[in-house]
């Protein structure tokens, strides 16, 4: 989802630096053999990514929800040398998918792709992480939050993708809808449980950017 006219879209990209041949490669065989293509970071989100994390200079980063791995191998190119990028995916269907890029790129020995659930894998992991990315399944934010937190060191930044959730944010969540608008609504109070905790939240400064579905980066005070 994109929030802009695709003229000022096309014209915003134009004028962004270019994604690499690999990275264009993989966003357009994300989009020829995935069911939800939407999911990829893509061109102008993924270069905000790698600039981020070209500007903080990481050397831990922790990414939740790895999809077809564009936006790891974007926040992987701010790593220090000795720098690692854990991802986390519960569909172990993709791992050949992703690693087939990964193993194309100067900075996919970096990537570390732990498979399962989130909930289940980030509790064993030891911090400090200088770089947080959520994206994935949006009912956990709120969990994902509070299970990284104490993980972040302080001046680290999270980042959670997806905060305006195709503009539903700003449009009341209805009852007595299909099975499926009832699912799609539990998505949409997920994602405002999380922007209003955050927002609440004195331990950080936020900023949400309506950049692609909206992208929250929060900085740990």
């Amino acid at each position: 989802m994109d929030f802009l006219p695709p003229a000022i879209s096309a014209y915003s990209e134009a004028h962004t630096s270019p994604e690499s041949d690999l990275l264009r490669q993989l966003n357009r065989n994300t989009y020829a053999r995935m069911l939800y293509p939407r999911m990829v970071s893509g061109h102008l989100q993924g270069r905000l990514l790698s600039m981020i994390a070209r500007m903080l200079r990481p050397r831990r980063i922790l990414e939740i929800g790895t999809f077809t791995g564009y936006s790891a191998l974007c926040l992987a190119e701010g790593l220090t040398d000795d720098g690692t990028l854990i991802t986390i995916e519960r569909d172990d269907e993709l791992e050949a998918f992703v690693r087939s890029y990964w193993d194309q790129s100067p900075v996919g020995h970096l990537i570390d792709l732990r498979l399962g659930l989130a909930s289940d894998i980030i509790p064993t992991l030891e911090g400090p992480f200088d770089l947080v990315f959520i994206d994935a399944d949006k009912e956990n934010y709120a969990t994902y939050y509070d299970l990284v937190f104490d993980k972040v060191r302080t001046g680290g930044i999270i980042l959670a993708d997806n905060v305006l959730w195709s503009g539903k944010v700003v449009k009341p969540v209805g009852e007595g809808r299909t099975a499926a608008e009832r699912r799609a609504d539990k998505d949409t109070q997920a994602v405002l449980d999380f922007n209003r905790k955050v927002s609440d939240d004195p331990r950080v400064e936020q900023i949400l950017l309506p950049v692609r579905d909206g992208l929250m980066m929060i900085y740990k005070r």
